[in-house]
């Protein structure tokens, strides 16, 4: 009786966000020879198979695309360091004198995963930013943001930004300095100008 038989093997494997188990799994990479086959016994070469990826959980099998898709932990990470650098930067750019905007910001970073983190720590890392110049900051924090972006909702992304907005209310209308750490931030989360402008003023009549 003759057939077809794919023979397997792995060349990979690490973590992945799978989506029939609902959660991170470990998966591994495969990749296959086809054979005919006469008998069950391998004969002729048939062609490559695959690559998949299969979750060792469920041993379901997906396109080799699903690897890059961020893991919930990885997901997590990346929004914890987009919210601290949104913080920060926006402390940067408006100073800390105010007790309000500390707050905030305080509040903004202990919900984003660093529930540990003192107002002294804050204001240390804060004082270590400000002291470079103010386009180099702004260009960091959007690289930390941008890393977070693709995988945002349109509402995620205007979140962000109005958690950065409100932290630069905190103590009176924006400044210059803090517009244009706002606005960077709406360039890195993908936001039209015009978005990016229509929220910041919402906030702002808010705040009033």
């Amino acid at each position: 009786m003759a057939g077809v038989r794919t023979v397997w093997q792995v060349t990979d494997d690490g973590d992945f966000f799978c989506a029939d188990c609902g959660g991170d799994r470990r998966y591994q990479r495969l990749e296959g020879r086809r054979r005919l086959t006469v008998l069950a016994v391998p004969l002729l070469r048939r062609g490559t198979a695959g690559p998949v990826v299969e979750c060792v959980s469920c041993r379901s099998r997906f396109p080799e695309r699903v690897l890059v898709l961020p893991t919930t932990t990885r997901l997590a990470t990346l929004l914890r360091e987009a919210v601290h650098s949104v913080a920060l930067g926006v402390l940067a750019a408006g100073g800390t004198e105010a007790e309000p905007a500390r707050r905030l910001a305080l509040e903004a970073v202990r919900d984003a995963g660093f529930p540990d983190c003192s107002e002294e720590r804050l204001l240390t890392l804060q004082a270590t930013l400000a002291a470079r110049a103010l386009p180099l900051v702004a260009t960091e924090v959007g690289k930390t943001v941008a890393a977070l972006t693709p995988h945002l909702a349109t509402p995620g992304r205007e979140s962000l930004l109005l958690r950065g907005a409100r932290i630069a209310l905190a103590d009176g209308p924006y400044r210059e300095a803090e517009r244009h750490m706002l606005n960077a931030v709406g360039e890195a989360l993908w936001l039209p100008p015009a978005d990016t402008e229509r929220l910041l003023a919402a906030a702002a009549t808010a705040s009033n």
